[in-house]
């Protein structure tokens, strides 16, 4: 159980500066790619959702 528990956090370690960079890289895409904000919808009265339209989208 402890040499498969090393095994893993040797295999973690190593591939951590990957995985840094694959977020860093997807949070800049999704800056560059971002649109506006989304759009806010307040709950109802009584704690039904509103319905959504096509034309909300």
């Amino acid at each position: 159980m402890l040499a498969w528990r090393h095994r893993l956090e040797v295999l973690l370690r190593l591939a951590s500066p990957g995985l840094d960079l694959l977020l860093s890289a997807g949070d800049r895409v999704s800056r560059l790619g971002g649109s506006e904000p989304p759009v806010y919808l307040p709950p109802a009265p009584g704690g039904a959702l509103p319905r959504r339209t096509r034309d909300d989208d």
